[in-house]
């Protein structure tokens, strides 16, 4: 991709990446439990053996540049600190939430926070990247833009489309492919031929890398040099990080078209497990502490659960409001 300086993390940021893993991790299984006991409406997409894509990803921005996300997108809205109560609150549908309980699971945004919310179309968010992307080369303010897709969008028109005005522009865009190895239930290694999604940047004239994306120091890394290279006027880059869902596309995915011994192989390659051996070999953190660290979170999450259980639905008279523009 080129020779660009990484930025070394200290053990702030270590360690804070740690904790943003375990609070996705615990906000979706938190997610699971909620449904079970009927306190959410519609599907839900989780992200669960995916956190490091999200966090490794966004920690290579500034807090002023923004995101796109997609369906499966609760990780991307965390490592993007958004606030736990808020979300958690439009997640259940209630009136104090990001979007007043209306966008639900899939389309929480923050966009004070620079989180522009999700489409639930696959590669919806390509064109829209591709706009956001020109509109920030207009406005001459160095930020830059990154867009979340799966690897299913990549075979969209729209994926094609996007990345190839993005190129013609040169706009200030990063990628981001997460290529959990299903679009639903297809396996990518049946609706494609080639061995890396990456090798289709070059189709479009921008660097192209896939990296191992159940290790979040080698996304930020990668992240780091693509974000670099965008807020520097050389234009986009397409990252894919190579990681995996447990769960089923989404709650009503029975999981019928892969194995257990597939899904447990997977386990093993926990991204939250991997960082947290990592810190404990380097002698940054002990294996206390990394406990410490997960027990936060998880406690983070159980508080926001009770302070959006708490909260009010939004009134049936303001269900026309937000509809149409005044």
């Amino acid at each position: 991709m080129g020779t660009q300086k990484k930025k070394a993390l200290d053990k702030a940021q270590k360690v804070l990446m740690l904790e943003k893993m375990n609070c996705i991790r615990a906000f979706e299984e938190k997610a699971e439990e909620l449904y079970t006991l009927g306190k959410i409406h519609g599907t839900m997409h989780l992200s669960i053996g995916m956190e490091a894509s999200a966090v490794g990803a966004v920690f290579a921005l500034q807090p002023d540049d923004l995101i796109l996300s997609t369906h499966r997108g609760h990780g991307h809205c965390i490592a993007k600190n958004a606030d736990l109560n808020l979300m958690m609150a439009e997640f259940m549908g209630k009136e104090c939430g990001y979007c007043r309980g209306r966008g639900g699971s899939m389309h929480i945004a923050d966009v004070d926070g620079g989180n522009l919310g999700a489409n639930g179309v696959v590669a919806g968010g390509l064109p829209i990247a591709v706009g956001v992307g020109l509109g920030l080369k207009m406005e001459k303010k160095n930020r830059i833009h990154m867009c979340f897709f799966g690897d299913g969008a990549t075979n969209e028109g729209a994926f094609h489309e996007a990345l190839n005005m993005a190129a013609i522009y040169n706009l200030p865009v990063v990628f981001v492919c997460e290529n959990n190895q299903y679009g639903m239930s297809f396996s990518v290694k049946k609706s494609m031929k080639i061995e890396k999604i990456s090798e289709r940047a070059a189709s479009y004239g921008m660097p192209g890398v896939t990296v191992d994306g159940n290790d979040v120091e080698a996304v930020y890394n990668a992240a780091v040099e693509a974000v670099e290279r965008a807020r520097s006027g050389g234009g986009p880059t397409l990252i894919e990080n190579i990681t995996y869902r447990w769960r089923g596309h989404s709650k009503s995915d029975a999981n019928r078209y892969r194995t257990k011994e597939e899904i447990e192989a997977w386990k093993l390659k926990d991204p939250i497990k991997r960082w947290g051996e990592k810190l404990v070999a380097s002698g940054e953190l002990s294996a206390a502490q990394v406990e410490e660290v997960k027990q936060k979170a998880y406690k983070a999450i159980n508080d926001a659960a009770v302070f959006a259980d708490a909260q009010p639905e939004p009134a049936l008279e303001t269900i026309e409001e937000g509809v149409y523009a005044e």
